[in-house]
């Protein structure tokens, strides 16, 4: 008689302890149809689903691999509901902070229940640091996997923006795909997402205009009026402003934090780069040249005898323009839209945002956040890394 069986191994971890288990298993007929091995701190959590028609002996396996063996039957009903659970879409829900909430673990473990998932995994991507005292700059992740029925992905979405901001954390959830870990471009809105500052609110200040256009760039970024009327009455208050102070901005401009880390990551990992911005080419060159990016697409600006005109080359960089050129990166490369992520923070930036396989609202807008269908505001730009699955540990090893 066919008997399924849940065999538990636990101990210290040393080498060839998998295939004296298997050896063993094979000797009295069990056949092995899952496993799974974790190893924390030298001690090695080993489970494997069998089925046979006798019991195996947990001594005999015990005495050739060093473990402890603990075995389960596993009935019928108990049988068809896991494999049904393993037929129902996977979610990966990350946790992201400086520091997590003594109770957020409980907190979460509840509200997964209350969905009606069930956590199939849940490990850790940030470094060693402890998870309940503030981390040095790489922070602290969480990545879950979850499985239910009946997902409803974007009120799941809301849920935990919402619960996020009220815990101090950033809780994102995506599909599980084989894409997830198969993109290959990533774009980037550039003010205010890859630099501390929105530049022509800079350039502004120093020709003496800065409340005026720091006023409708607020209202631009807010989605409360048309990216290219805004532009253009900004670029109209900059006529006469001398080219030499667009070097001074360059040099003063402050990267976003995580910046430098989040662009060797993904040169380390092949990702090809790319701004995609309303401001201008001027200082998208000056972001490439000093870290990297593959290409640039932003304003160019008409200069005449050494003077800002007020007016730039045609066409505009807005909203639309940016969704347009992020398919035609992707395209130019032979990189599928669902190999691609895109990270901004205004309303120019939602097209874009919605075009790309993934989209990341990064420190953004309210009208941005609840729009996007992930959003970061506590981390630096280098979580961009936990949300594609990449390890922190394997980073800081190169």
């Amino acid at each position: 008689m066919n008997q399924r069986m849940l065999l538990r191994a636990t101990g210290p971890v040393r080498a060839n302890q998998l295939a004296m288990l298997s050896q063993t298993l094979n000797d009295s007929g069990a056949r092995l149809l899952d496993i799974n091995q974790q190893v924390t701190l030298g001690q090695t959590v080993l489970e494997a689903l069998i089925v046979c028609d006798e019991r195996p002996s947990p001594q005999v396996m015990g005495e050739a691999t060093g473990l402890e063996i603990s075995l389960y039957d596993i009935d019928q009903p108990t049988y068809e509901h896991w494999q049904g659970l393993h037929q129902s879409p996977k979610l990966i829900m990350t946790l992201m902070a400086a520091q997590l909430p003594t109770d957020l673990l409980a907190q979460m473990d509840r509200w997964i229940g209350e969905q009606g998932l069930v956590i199939e995994r849940l490990q850790r991507l940030s470094g060693p640091s402890s998870l309940v005292e503030r981390a040095p700059v790489e922070g602290v992740c969480l990545e879950y996997q979850l499985r239910g029925d009946a997902i409803d992905l974007a009120a799941l979405r809301q849920t935990l923006l919402t619960l996020g901001a009220e815990l101090g954390v950033d809780i994102t959830l995506q599909e599980d795909s084989p894409w997830r870990h198969q993109r290959r471009l990533v774009c980037f809105d550039m003010d205010s997402t890859l630099i501390k500052a929105e530049v022509i609110d800079e350039l502004a200040r120093r020709h003496g205009v800065y409340e005026a256009v720091a006023a409708i760039t607020e209202r631009a970024m807010r989605g409360e009026i048309d990216f290219q009327q805004s532009f253009r009455e900004r670029m109209a208050m900059l006529n006469g402003l001398s080219e030499s102070v667009l070097e001074e901005v360059a040099e003063g401009l402050e990267l976003m934090d995580g910046l430098e880390r989040l662009m060797a990551g993904l040169k380390q990992r092949g990702y090809r780069t790319a701004i995609l911005s309303g401001g201008f080419t001027y200082f998208a060159r000056y972001l490439q040249k000093r870290l990297g990016f593959d290409e640039i697409h932003a304003n160019e600006l008409v200069i005449e005898n050494g003077v800002v005109t007020g007016e730039v080359h045609l066409p505009i960089v807005d909203a639309e323009r940016k969704a347009v050129l992020l398919g035609e990166i992707a395209s130019r490369h032979g990189i599928a839209l669902e190999q691609t992520l895109a990270v901004g923070d205004g309303a120019n930036d939602l097209k874009m945002l919605a075009a790309a396989g993934l989209g990341v609202a990064f420190h953004a807008k309210p009208l941005v956040r609840e729009k996007a269908r992930m959003s970061l505001s506590i981390l630096g730009l280098d979580a961009i890394l936990y949300l594609l699955g990449h390890d922190a540990r394997r980073r800081m090893q190169g």
